[in-house]
Parts: C-alpha cells; structure tokens; sequence
C-alpha cells in the first residue's frame, strides 16, 4: 500500500436523496481514501448511481455534506466539480460517434483549459499552441489506454468493449484526481473485462483514486481495495474486500444471489 492512501479525498456525511417521497439514499456515511479503487455494489435500486449523480453535480443532496479534499462540493454545479478535479464516465456509454476516437479524447482536454473569446475566435498563436498540447495530450492518453492506433476511426466504429475504454480515457484527459466510473464492465464479455480491469488498475498506479459502480462480482473482488455496500439506499458494509466478501448481511442482500 501507498503512504499516499493515507488521505481522504472523498467525504460522504448523513447524505440523504429524497425523490418525492421515495428515499434514494438515507443517511449515508464513507470515505474514499486517496489513491485506492474504492468499489459500491449493491442490488437494483439500491442507489448506485444516484449517489454518482450526487458527488459528480447531477443532483444536490436533499440533506448531509460531500467534500472533496475537505471541501464541500454538494451545491456546486457539474462544471465546477469537473474543474475541482472530479470526472465520470456513465453506464450507458456517451461518445460523440460521428466524431474521431483523438477528437473524443481531445474533447476530454477541453474542460481544463481556459481559452479567450479573442484568442478562440481569430485562430491566434497562443490558441494554435494550445491545440497543438491538447492533440499531444490526447495521444498521449491513447496510447495509455491502448487505443492510439485507432485515433482517426470513429467512436462509433468502435466495439461496445473499446467505446467504454475510450470513455475512460475521455474521462481522464480531464486530469482528475478522482475519476467515477460507473459499470465500466456493463456488457463486455471475458476478454473486454479483463482489459477494463488492467486499465483501472494502471490508473489507481498513476496516484488517481477510483470510484467504481460495477456489478461484476468477480471484477470488484480482483481489483477494488475497499467495497461500500447498499442496500435499499443505506450503508450495510464498507471495507476490504474479503470482510464484505464474509459479511452475513451482504451475503443475504447481494452476493448470496450470485451464488
């Protein structure tokens, strides 16, 4: 284990999420230290992605606080979360497919970069310059994901195995500290979750903290290093995975029915 693990990057406190008068989620309570793949299970419904949309600025919790590296961040818009350091990716996928596997990525580079109206609008040097670092950029990114010999294909060319490792690496050009990735494993056959597992475990190597949705049991066994369960949107377990792997509650209310 790192030293750098040491760190809370993501704080969830007494968060709940209130749909009318459906609870989401009630009173939840974790952690996310800096630097591991932190995974959430749980059956359907039991308020995954919710909680995603909350830390990610989809929604505003209805109550409780989210901080990311102690600050709060439960009112702020998308956008702003995004800029702090926070990306995603979605269970379905969400590419541009008309647009080219660099062109996506390049896209990713785009929310960190602050550019004039003047420089963007007169093709000035210094916004030449700019897009010539974001093309470097996004290559770069393409050749950690393994996809850089199809950056002039289009997304949707692509199989649903490579869209969702493209998606990744659009999530990543971001330059996140904490990036959410939400069933990344979602459809993909033997091979395809073999890859998105060696490439999670590549990024949580490069110091980015994981935040992972998944329903692949045996993916999450191999690679998370703490598992937050839920269930019917409250917190019955959090921790390494052989402790939720045992837990009587997690057995009965998600993993017994994948036996």
């Amino acid at each position: 284990m790192n030293t750098i693990r040491e760190e809370n990057v993501l704080e969830v406190q007494k968060v709940v999420m209130a749909f009318g008068g459906l609870i989401a989620l009630n009173d939840l309570n974790f952690r996310v230290k800096k630097g591991i793949i932190k995974a959430i299970i749980g059956p359907n419904g039991a308020g995954k992605t919710t909680l995603f949309n909350i830390i990610t600025g989809s929604f505003s919790p209805t109550e409780g606080t989210v901080r990311f590296k102690g600050r709060p961040i439960q009112h702020l818009k998308a956008h702003k979360i995004a800029y702090l350091g926070i990306s995603r990716t979605f269970q379905t996928v969400e590419l541009f497919g008309n647009m080219t596997v660099l062109e996506n990525v390049m896209l990713g580079c785009h929310t960190r970069i602050r550019t004039s109206f003047m420089a963007s609008g007169f093709v000035l040097p210094r916004s030449r310059r700019r897009e010539k670092r974001i093309r470097e950029s996004a290559l770069k990114i393409l050749k950690f994901i393994g996809l850089a010999d199809k950056f002039k294909d289009s997304a949707d060319s692509l199989p649903l195995g490579e869209q969702k490792i493209l998606e990744i690496g659009r999530a990543l050009a971001s330059e996140p500290e904490l990036i959410c990735l939400d069933e990344p494993a979602a459809g993909l056959n033997e091979t395809e979750t073999h890859m998105a597992s060696s490439l999670i475990k590549a990024i949580r190597a490069k110091g980015i903290t994981v935040l992972l949705v998944e329903h692949d049991m045996k993916m999450v066994m191999n690679i998370a290093d703490d598992i937050l369960v839920l269930n019917y949107g409250r917190k019955i377990a959090d921790g390494p995975p052989e402790d939720v792997r045992n837990s009587p509650m997690v057995i009965e209310a998600y993993l017994g029915a994948e036996a």
